[in-house]
């Protein structure tokens, strides 16, 4: 839990750094997970002669990054997300046992419960981000999971329903994330509102409503957590090392607010009031995204950013 002091800094700051949140035994449980995902990913692409045949004999970070020299997608196939953009019956996504085991992580949801309380629903606005080492990214990479994040508000990433939700994000370092390799960047203190964004490369905050001289730097090892209130501005830089930089961001909000992307599936992670509602099953949690999927793939596309390019401010 918190203590009243780093409760009092969020609520003041919009945000807070916690160190060593995360388990070490749940961490490596996703390395493997994630390197036997990767191993099939590279199998395929060798057989189909995309990816030289020496490729299964590399290291989990070799292997990235040849595929990704090649040209060949792992982030879809990674993310614990469908795409915001057009979905398919086999979009590729990932959610597996040991992705759960952190989502729902009894040291996540104990910091989660101590800002927004014990009825907490795991928001299905979440990602991996595995950035590659800057001097590898493709000239046309415009991605914010693989490389930098434009400033924005992820209040303003989400659609307008859940603007009056109790949200909290938990970034959570994989490896760590240093000044060099690009970590979360934040401008003190929280906005009193929400800014207006742009639909820019990423969806970002318009040009003049703040100074990014004044960003303040948040470096966190391995393990450790950055808590964002829905209104901080944020942003992350290039990765200027050469090893990759892992991270996910996760997001939680009050059960029964909107999640503010409505159409991919929500779970109860925690309840006090009703213990017997939390998911524990990952493979429910796969299959409600299954679902989500096959219906999504049916249907016109529904956007996922409400932020149209003739706005008075981006205009």
């Amino acid at each position: 839990m918190l203590t009243y002091a780093q409760r009092r800094a969020f609520a003041t700051d919009g945000y807070l750094v916690l160190q060593d949140v995360v388990p070490q035994e749940i961490r490596a449980q996703v390395q493997d997970e994630y390197a036997v995902l990767l191993d099939g990913l590279c199998d395929g692409w060798v057989a189909e002669g995309r990816l030289p045949p020496d490729v299964p004999q590399q290291d989990f970070w070799r292997k990235l990054l040849t595929a990704y020299e090649a040209g060949c997608d792992w982030f879809q196939p990674m993310d614990i997300s469908l795409p915001g953009d057009e979905i398919s019956p086999d979009t590729p996504m990932h959610f597996g046992p040991a992705i759960f085991d952190m989502v729902t992580c009894s040291a996540v949801l104990d910091v989660v419960e101590a800002l927004i309380g014990p009825e907490i629903t795991s928001n299905p606005i979440q990602h991996v981000r595995i950035k590659p080492p800057r001097p590898a990214l493709q000239s046309d990479e415009v991605r914010a999971h693989v490389t930098q994040t434009d400033w924005h508000q992820d209040r303003g990433v989400g659609l307008a329903e859940a603007d009056h939700t109790d949200m909290v994000t938990v970034w959570i370092a994989m490896t760590a994330a240093t000044e060099e390799n690009g970590c979360l960047q934040v401008m003190p203190s929280a906005a009193a509102a929400m800014l207006p964004h742009c639909p820019k490369t990423q969806t970002a905050i318009a040009d003049g409503f703040i100074d990014p001289a004044q960003a303040l730097p948040l470096p966190v090892r391995a393990g450790g957590v950055v808590l964002l209130h829905p209104l901080t501005p944020h942003a992350s830089l290039p990765n200027g090392t050469d090893a990759f930089r892992w991270s996910f961001d996760l997001r939680y909000n009050v059960t029964g607010q909107p999640t503010g992307r409505a159409h991919f599936p929500a779970f109860v992670a925690r309840s006090a009031a009703q213990p017997e509602t939390a998911l524990t099953d990952w493979r429910r949690w796969r299959q409600m995204w299954e679902d989500a999927r096959a219906e999504l793939a049916g249907r016109a596309h529904i956007p996922i950013h409400r932020w149209q390019s003739d706005a008075p401010f981006c205009a």
